[in-house]
């Protein structure tokens, strides 16, 4: 949650409000992942699937404000599901989703409405399975939903990211070496290679910085939002890479910041090492962050420490800290 100013390349051009419109990629990202979704029922034979996109309207654009890349995007989505009851028989229905959003995926502002219609005649069976469709499809499709930000990132963001990386193309390569002109004199024996100095690393000079903040939420939901790679990008915002456990890497803000879990004890405390990808950060530097999480009777208070900081970068990193 230690955030990096940002994990864009460090170049003025990225500074720039930019948009790209990708409704048209959207459409079709919505149509392959949703077609894919099948749901069994408890009883031999019952299973509900989406058969159709009928429809998907609405816009999707990637923007970039500031160096941050931030998804834009409000659809709505029109489905045909079909399934089968136990004894085989055929059901049909529509589905409408009036909004898959920005601020329904990842700033919770509010929840996903599901209207379902059974076109199919009506038996005990249909029912049944009707009701098992609309109990346990919503959270597959959340499930997809969730998806969207993170492919929309890496399909799209290097669109809008100037890289700073200089251009290799049309290089010239090493003049060739012109033939010596052959003689008979003996070729002298080869000096031997000097030995490769062995660099020290460079004393970093650094300091701690400490943040906290308080939460209406309990520890275990903070603690998951901390380190779930499914929920983490609802606060980053950006692509991330985590799995919970002791000794494993991690990645957010699209490789921004790097590191390991050093320990983790749910859901008080967890440990990492800490790199942030920035021309400001020395190179091969560590920091060690530890998130500390107080759970009270109504709130959870959240204390982060990040020891290692280079000097001079105090109040940016402390800022960022806050600021996510």
């Amino acid at each position: 949650m230690a955030a990096p100013p940002a994990p864009l390349p460090s170049t003025t051009a990225n500074w720039h409000w930019k948009n790209k419109n990708i409704t048209k990629w959207g459409e079709d990202w919505f149509e392959q992942e949703l077609m894919s979704l099948r749901i069994e029922g408890d009883k031999e034979g019952e299973a509900v699937w989406i058969a159709k996109v009928f429809s998907v309207s609405g816009d999707v654009e990637l923007g970039q404000r500031k160096s941050k890349l931030i998804t834009i995007y409000d659809c709505e989505l029109n489905l045909e599901w079909e399934g089968t009851t136990s004894d085989g028989t055929e059901v049909k229905g529509r589905l409408n989703i009036p909004e898959v959003s920005h601020e329904i995926t990842m700033d919770g502002l509010s929840q996903y409405q599901f209207f379902w219609t059974l076109i199919s005649a009506e038996s005990p069976e249909i029912n049944e399975l009707y009701a098992m469709a609309k109990a346990r499809f919503p959270k597959a499709l959340e499930d997809v939903f969730a998806k969207f930000p993170a492919a929309i990132f890496e399909t799209h963001g290097k669109d809008l990211t100037v890289s700073t990386e200089p251009s290799r193309a049309n290089t010239p390569g090493p003049a060739a070496a012109a033939t010596p002109p052959t003689t008979s004199a003996p070729t002298p024996a080869p000096e031997a290679a000097p030995k490769p100095v062995k660099k020290e690393p460079k004393t970093v000079n650094t300091a701690t910085v400490i943040a906290d903040g308080t939460f209406k939420a309990t520890a275990d939901d903070l603690f998951g939002l901390l380190t779930d790679e499914k929920r983490i990008p609802i606060w980053t915002r950006a692509p991330a890479k985590s799995v919970a456990q002791l000794d494993t890497e991690y990645s957010l803000f699209g490789g921004g910041v790097k590191g390991k879990y050093v320990s983790l004890t749910p859901p008080k405390e967890i440990v990492q090492s800490w790199a942030l990808s920035s021309p400001t950060w020395p190179s091969d530097h560590t920091a060690t962050l530890t998130t500390t999480l107080d759970q009270s009777d109504d709130s959870t208070k959240i204390t982060f420490t990040l020891s290692g900081v280079p000097l001079g970068m105090e109040d940016e990193i402390k800022r960022n800290i806050e600021g996510y």
